[in-house]
């Protein structure tokens, strides 16, 4: 008889934090369970997402934006249409965008989509 292993994902909550002092000019953003429109609306309301991916009034935007995918075990395309509006806005503002941590099943929705060269840890404007 074939059995499923629970997986832990299923019961995690998406959340998103940021940390504008890990180092001089950059902003890192970790992300951490399921980086899809249900859990991550679920979290959150989608203008409270924006607000934390925005600049602080009156405070620099960073040289460089680190999305620390580490803790993320996947993504739907709200999750990684978010990433690519985030990176567009990046490109526009001379903000660098880096992406670390992704694991394999989010590297290959990046390969599948074609973005995988704009979302990587060495993409840069």
């Amino acid at each position: 008889m074939a059995t499923n292993d629970v997986q832990v994902w299923k019961s995690s909550r998406f959340s998103i934090s940021r940390d504008d002092s890990s180092a001089p000019d950059n902003i890192r953003f970790s992300l951490s369970g399921p980086f899809t429109a249900r859990d991550m609306y679920s979290t959150m309301a989608p203008t409270d997402f924006r607000s934390i991916l925005a600049p602080r009034p009156g405070a620099d935007e960073g040289a460089t934006h680190v999305f620390d995918l580490s803790e993320v075990p996947y993504m739907d395309s709200t999750g990684l249409g978010l990433l690519v509006s985030h990176y567009s806005h990046c490109q526009r503002n001379g903000v660098r965008f880096i992406v670390d941590g992704a694991g394999q099943r989010v590297l290959e929705l990046f390969r599948m989509t074609k973005v995988d060269k704009l979302l990587t840890p060495d993409a840069a404007n």
